[in-house]
């Protein structure tokens, strides 16, 4: 970065500030199970491990681009000045209106030149499956939290089906509460003993366009077949029947699944497209992005906000007539009770 690069700021308020902060972006901490942690940290530390300038603070800078992720705002607002650039990170929010620039985590949301889109990090210390397993297919897994997966995906009556078929189950699922990420599931990493993974959150046939693709590049990365919801991440990311399968339905589920425990070619070949496909989507592509997008984007939008005081009032008026039409819309709800 050349000399008088404006300071640039991972922000986490002191509400939500970790006690035991990771050192490293590989090591597998459990607060990378929640968003808030794993974009700022995480990107934070990526980033300064390859040299570029960056900062992760509890303490809102007075100047400078500061990104955050949209669950700090559960803290209270953050306010931009003449000398401060809000980036927010939106993930599954909406956007906010303070800030001029967001990063997306889903490629149908970057719509307009105010969204970017960012691949989400894989998995730290992800270890992938054991290849002494060769052809055993017996371990049927699903990593994340529990309200990304399916109703009918929790019940006893899916353990039943599966044992019918010779199959295990084997959730490995957390919670979404941020306070409680010291207690958080920490085998989101450890692929070693999985045959494939399934991941729906619905058979309703939503794109989820909020949603990451996350889930299909850590199966890349990990070498094990994967079984996904028809998700617009997914498409724009993967090739369905060829580095995935897609069930929409719960046959088509059992319908893959009896394919891939009696065909070993067929899990060769997505195995082996995964593993193609996974180069784009090693940390070090990811840091790319990264520092392309502050050093292409941030850094002159930030200039921008300095010099050029009309546009720095028309985001701010933008976000004053957004934050009355929210408290007026919230007013006559109450009204309405």
């Amino acid at each position: 970065m050349p000399d008088g690069t404006p300071p640039i700021t991972f922000y986490i308020p002191p509400a939500f500030w970790p006690q035991d902060l990771p050192t490293d972006a590989d090591q597998n901490w459990p607060g990378f199970g929640l968003g808030i942690y794993t974009w700022t940290i995480q990107t934070a530390l990526r980033l300064r491990a390859s040299g570029f300038p960056c900062q992760l603070s509890h303490q809102l800078p007075a100047t400078g681009i500061v990104l955050f992720h949209s669950n700090a705002l559960r803290a209270g607002s953050i306010r931009p000045t003449p000398q401060r650039l809000l980036i927010c990170i939106k993930a599954e929010a909406t956007p906010y209106p303070y800030a001029p620039l967001h990063i997306v985590q889903n490629p149908k949301e970057a719509r307009s030149g105010q969204h970017y889109f960012m691949p989400h990090w894989p998995q730290p210390g992800l270890l992938g499956r054991d290849r002494n397993r060769r052809d055993r297919f017996e371990n049927i897994a699903f990593f994340g939290h529990r309200n990304s997966l399916a109703a009918e995906l929790q019940t006893q009556r899916w353990h039943a089906q599966l044992a019918d078929m010779g199959l295990t189950w084997q959730p490995i699922v957390n919670t979404n509460a941020w306070h409680e990420y010291a207690h958080l599931n920490n085998r989101w990493h450890d692929y070693r003993q999985i045959d494939a993974v399934v991941a729906i959150r619905s058979f309703d046939r939503r794109r989820y366009d909020h949603k990451p693709a996350t889930k299909l590049y850590n199966a890349w990365l990990a070498e094990v077949p994967a079984i996904l919801g028809p998700e617009s991440a997914y498409r724009a990311t993967g090739h369905s029947g060829q580095d995935y399968l897609e069930a929409d339905s719960s046959a088509n589920l059992f319908k893959y699944l009896k394919q891939l425990q009696e065909n070993t070619k067929l899990r060769e070949a997505l195995i082996n497209e995964g593993i193609f496909r996974a180069k784009l989507y090693q940390p070090q592509h990811i840091y790319q992005k990264w520092r392309d997008f502050l050093e292409k984007v941030a850094v002159p939008a930030y200039e921008q906000w300095c010099t050029r005081p009309h546009l720095r009032g028309s985001q701010l008026t933008r976000a004053w007539i957004h934050s009355y039409r929210v408290k007026a819309r919230n007013r006559l709800i109450q009204r309405s009770k």
